[in-house]
């Protein structure tokens, strides 16, 4: 009985290496096991956690409109949000701008269908001002609990590296952040800016539009312009991310990080409602839309 047993168990062993999922160096990693594969279930582990708050906040609060509920809701998505771009960090530190790419479109397809009126991104609120949609005090209270779930997402994100399971992960938890910025301040606030612009004119065309698979193209369309500045600022176009991930990193002070990551955001964020309100592009728009009988 037990020679089958120890046949099926060698059998799925070198299946699993053949994979690529074992045959690492189990001193560093456990059991052997790939750390990519570790770091897709920190990913996992993170979306399920925010899914199942997301799940306990609409329990308690219902169909309620409350501030309350959506100060809660933009907390969860914030700190879903960096903790999972944290570990795309280590995606794309040991396999590559294209892993990393590929990940964080899956991850913005993902987030597009479980946010829902949640942003996690400061700049959004602003708009719903300057919109007209929302008034200064529910934005400002907005922004605050963004930025308080990017400020403790690492408390978290420190809990799973300081295990240590693998070796990409070994020293992370403790370990000194540095700076993305790889060019002059008003460079890196100027691409941040323009990125930011384009990013947010494309996905509210894709949404006025009603396009087919929209969802995709939105997400496809930021993860290009995140890869292109990837180099030069790091392409993180949300303030509360790049507070999260790079505030007192080594490489920039306090205030190249704020012209950069949120004076360069938030301006092409504004450039692009203006933008958008323009009687040439909502010109452009109408003839978009398919005309009705």
């Amino acid at each position: 009985m037990k020679k089958p047993k120890k046949s099926f168990f060698r059998i799925t062993r070198k299946t699993l290496r053949n994979l690529g999922i074992l045959g690492y160096s189990k001193k560093d990693n456990v059991f052997g096991i790939n750390p990519l594969i570790i770091s897709i279930i920190y990913i996992g582990i993170t979306l399920g956690l925010a899914a199942v708050a997301r799940k306990i906040v609409k329990l308690i609060f219902g169909d309620s409109e409350r501030l309350a509920k959506h100060l809660i809701l933009e907390f969860i998505a914030t700190i879903e949000l960096c903790a999972a771009c944290y570990e795309l960090i280590i995606i794309a530190d040991n396999w590559g701008i294209s892993s990393y790419a590929l990940f964080l479109f899956l991850l913005t397809v993902w987030w597009g269908t479980q946010w829902e009126e949640a942003t996690a991104c400061p700049y959004n609120p602003l708009e719903d001002v300057l919109e007209g949609g929302k008034n200064t005090k529910t934005a400002i209270l907005t922004v605050a609990s963004q930025l308080v779930g990017a400020l403790v997402t690492f408390k978290y994100v420190q809990v799973l590296w300081s295990l240590e399971l693998v070796e990409t992960h070994i020293d992370k938890a403790y370990d000194d952040c540095t700076a993305d910025l790889q060019v002059d301040m008003s460079v890196g606030a100027l691409i941040e800016a323009i990125a930011t612009c384009l990013c947010r004119l494309v996905s509210r065309l894709l949404s006025e539009t009603d396009a087919t698979y929209g969802n995709y193209f939105d997400a496809f369309f930021g993860t290009m312009m995140v890869v292109a500045a990837f180099n030069f600022s790091g392409g993180y176009f949300n303030p509360a991310l790049a507070t999260s991930l790079k505030l007192g990193c080594d490489g920039n002070t306090f205030l190249e990080h704020v012209i950069v990551y949120w004076f360069g955001a938030i301006c092409g964020s504004v450039l692009a409602v203006f933008i958008w309100k323009s009687n040439l592009f909502q010109n452009i728009i109408a003839n978009m839309k398919p005309k009705s009988e």
